[in-house]
């Protein structure tokens, strides 16, 4: 595959990893296991410490098929460079191990996945301030920048109740201001949305949920776009500012992120999320047309009082995401009425399992209050604009007519 010609989308994936020679002409990168790599050459074993030439040192800092994957991350995101890392969590929280310090401050969307809140709140007891905002308008966004910002952090897509943030004015701000702007793009995926056309300096990406796709093996990613302009981020420790510029945020997240702090992905790991991301847009083509399907027949039915999906026209946010995105993407959450028990609606469901994971082939529900938010309390949910009764709904794969006949005979009751 010439690198002058410019790939499609799945092409690029499909053939990237051929790109460098692999082991007895394997189509894919091999699995490599070892932990360690031998060198005939100790000055040359010095040379790849000290970071003068390319190479593999320990397999918490690199391995030649997590490598093959941080390669295919950087593509879908047209980074300069990735870093993967053991979970979704892990990857953000590298932005605090890495790249914060006490008395710092984040900005960050108030709609957030329950585990990044729950992350920013202890992030915020260890002297780092957590300023949460509404990030749909820019406006409360730049209220909230103080000379201490180091960062804004935003969802695209909120999980679950869908609010889209103001991306792209955010990012101009960030880039009026020097401020590095990060956004977690799992719910879009590379596929539907870069965060680098908005102007974000770091991206992150769950691997567990729609690029790995297949449910079975946990991961996440950090891919520097090449926007940001490290030289003045004021975090840098002296040793990683002997970098190029450009390179001095990935130098110091490989060291601190996953060299000190360990949180590294395994090779096992690393080579199912690749095989699965091969099948990336085929996969999000199929589950955000079901999601719309879904979403628009549950809209019309009486018994359900509210439905959160980007693409529908009802959604508060509905222009933003016709300007930025390919679709509405594969999540959706309802409400229904007072006198339907939500658990009982659950339970009449004959093909969406109940389970807490995002973008598996297979549909999949959660009663969001009483599970994955039980823990932030009804205060703060309500803060966030979920209802008790609140049900998300990670479409997948199947039949469009099966799926969304299942969701309509549970209504029935």
């Amino acid at each position: 595959m010439s690198e002058q010609k410019p790939y499609g989308f799945t092409t690029t994936l499909l053939h990237n990893d051929r790109q460098k020679p692999i082991e007895h002409g394997s189509l894919q990168k091999p699995i490599h296991t070892s932990v360690a790599f031998g060198y005939t050459d100790a000055r040359q074993l010095a040379s790849v410490f000290q970071g003068k030439e390319p190479g593999f040192r320990y397999g918490r800092q690199g391995n030649p098929t997590v490598s093959a994957l941080e390669d295919k991350v950087s593509k879908m995101e047209d980074g300069v460079a990735t870093l993967c890392f053991g979970t979704g969590m892990a990857a953000i929280g590298a932005l605090f191990q890495a790249l914060l310090k006490a008395g710092d401050q984040i900005v960050s969307s108030s709609f957030l996945f329950g585990n990044t809140n729950s992350l920013w709140q202890t992030v915020a007891g260890q002297g780092v301030d957590v300023a949460f905002v509404d990030a749909t308008d820019v406006a409360q966004v730049e209220a909230a920048i103080t000379p201490n910002t180091r960062m804004v952090f935003v969802e695209t897509i909120a999980n679950p109740r869908t609010q889209v943030a103001d991306l792209a004015r955010i990012g101009e701000l960030c880039r009026q201001r020097g401020i590095l702007y990060v956004v977690d793009n799992t719910m879009t995926t590379p596929w539907l949305f870069r965060p680098k056309a908005v102007g974000a300096g770091l991206v992150v990406n769950s691997l567990t949920k729609s690029i790995g796709g297949h449910g079975i093996a946990l991961g996440g990613a950090l891919t520097d776009t090449g926007l940001f302009d490290w030289s003045a981020y004021p975090n840098i420790a002296p040793n990683f500012r002997k970098q190029p510029a450009r390179a001095q945020g990935m130098a110091q997240l490989r060291a601190k992120a996953l060299r000190d702090f360990g949180a590294a992905l395994g090779p096992e790991a690393a080579h199912h999320i690749a095989v699965g991301a091969e099948t990336l847009a085929l996969r999000m083509e199929r589950t955000c047309a079901n999601a719309l399907a879904l979403a628009t027949m549950l809209e019309a039915d009486e018994r359900v009082s509210a439905v959160h999906y980007p693409g529908l026209a009802s959604h508060p946010q509905h222009g933003v995401v016709t300007s930025l995105f390919r679709s509405g993407g594969s999540l959706l959450s309802f409400e229904l009425n007072e006198n339907i028990d939500p658990f009982d609606y659950l339970n009449r469901l004959k093909l969406a399992i109940p389970a807490s994971n995002l973008g598996d082939n297979r549909t999949l529900v959660i009663p969001v209050a009483h599970t994955i938010f039980f823990e932030m309390g009804a205060e703060r949910r309500a803060s966030m604009g979920i209802a008790e009764s609140l049900i998300r709904v990670s479409v997948g794969i199947e039949d469009t007519d099966d799926l969304v006949d299942d969701f309509r005979q549970a209504l029935e009751a």
